[in-house]
């Protein structure tokens, strides 16, 4: 078929978007994982969510191989279609049991969760024709942002970890309103003042939406999460959300609430109504690993113990690293260039790190993210401390806290 150059061009936007990100070196490349055998310690993964360190445990995984083989390789439909099994209705039932909630549903990832919590609460106006106002702090997961951008909602969003600001945000609105926010946020892993937030959102009657998805399995009693350390779970004017794919390592998502609002989520959000549902091989498998942490709980101490750990050999060593509240260590590097060679001097030596750079981090600020997992041991710890500052930048000591 011929090609028309007038119907060529239409994409050469592209290539000077590209040639900016290149310049600023910040080109995103996908690279596959390692296939590595279980046991395999020839890496050492501070990269990954696996908290718990259950994504390859062999009850996990057997549970997985096991649903797979009785209900196929995929959900074959949307959950009101086609797509719902037992094992769904099972995992909700046990992770609002464990977690404090009165209910759950399941979709197929936190994102898809996170979109529909926000979408579908974003209530009406109000009698008088007042919009609801959705309330965001400004470290929120990006499922969030794009959440309060979708919903027919008007959006405040306020400086991070900021009880006063939401205090004024909500103060100026006569209307319907949600507060959202993550309870560990992902980029520096500081947690949220649930506790002051929520007795915000009392004085002025909103709702708080809270995404749970990294201290599920890390906080709380036996790691039932963030919101249930702080006391709101199954509160009434509280929803959160979690992903199964960190702590629980497998993959998909979950909203946890009142059972009236699980049930308006289920005739009303999109993400669930018009996706396929969560593959049943994934759902036996978060469903394994709930039972794991139910049975061994010392697993969410353990990555606290890790996290703090990392954190205090790495800043006794001169480097910038933000005190960890649930598994996520961040360290400070010097510019995004620097943090990509950082990352690759670590990933020769036998250490996969994260890397995150702008414009995923909203304060322009390079870091190293590391994450603790429970099942490392105090050696592998320390090999990779060492590692990290072996192969550090030199201006990367002693850098400024952001």
């Amino acid at each position: 078929m011929p090609h028309d150059s007038v119907h060529d061009s239409v994409f050469d936007w592209i290539d000077e978007q590209h040639r900016v990100r290149r310049e600023a070196g910040l080109v995103r490349t996908l690279r596959p994982r390692p296939d590595r055998p279980v046991g395999d310690t020839s890496v050492t993964d501070l990269a990954g969510n696996d908290y718990l360190g259950l994504c390859r445990d062999p009850r996990v995984t057997g549970a997985a191989a096991e649903a797979a083989h009785r209900w196929g390789a995929g959900a074959t439909g949307s959950r009101l279609v086609s797509g719902s099994t037992e094992l769904h209705t099972e995992l909700e039932r046990s992770l609002a049991a464990f977690c404090g909630f009165e209910a759950a549903l399941v979709l197929a990832s936190g994102y898809a969760a996170n979109l529909a919590a926000v979408t579908a609460l974003a209530a009406p106006p109000d009698p008088s024709g007042t919009p609801s106002l959705l309330v965001s702090d400004e470290g929120n997961h990006a499922s969030l942002i794009d959440g309060c951008r979708l919903a027919r909602a008007g959006r405040a969003v306020v400086p991070h970890t900021d009880p006063e600001a939401v205090r004024k945000a909500l103060a100026t609105h006569s209307g319907r309103a949600l507060v959202i926010t993550d309870s560990v946020f992902s980029v520096d892993g500081d947690a949220a003042p649930l506790g002051e937030l929520a007795r915000v959102c009392r004085e002025s009657g909103a709702g708080l939406l809270v995404d749970d998805a990294h201290g599920l399995g890390v906080l709380g009693a036996g790691g039932r999460g963030a919101v249930h350390a702080a006391g709101l779970a199954g509160d009434a004017d509280v929803v959160a959300t979690v992903t199964l794919s960190k702590s629980l390592g497998s993959q998909g998502g979950a909203v946890l609430g009142p059972a009236r609002v699980i049930d308006h989520l289920l005739n009303t959000a999109r993400t669930f109504i018009f996706d396929t549902g969560l593959a049943p091989a994934a759902a036996a498998a978060a469903l394994a690993s709930l039972e794991v942490l139910r049975a061994e709980p010392d697993r969410a101490d353990r990555v606290r113990a890790v996290a703090a750990g990392l954190h205090r050999r790495l800043t006794g060593a001169g480097f910038t690293a933000a005190r960890p509240d649930a598994a996520v260590v961040s360290v400070r590097a010097p510019s995004p260039e620097a943090a990509v060679r950082w990352q690759a001097a670590c990933r020769a030596e036998g250490l996969a790190v994260g890397c995150f750079r702008p414009p995923s981090v909203p304060d322009g600020v390079s870091r190293l993210r590391l994450t603790a997992r429970a099942d490392l041991s105090d050696r592998e710890v320390e090999r990779a401390v060492a590692t990290i500052v072996r192969t550090a930048p030199e201006e990367a000591r002693g850098l400024t806290p952001s």
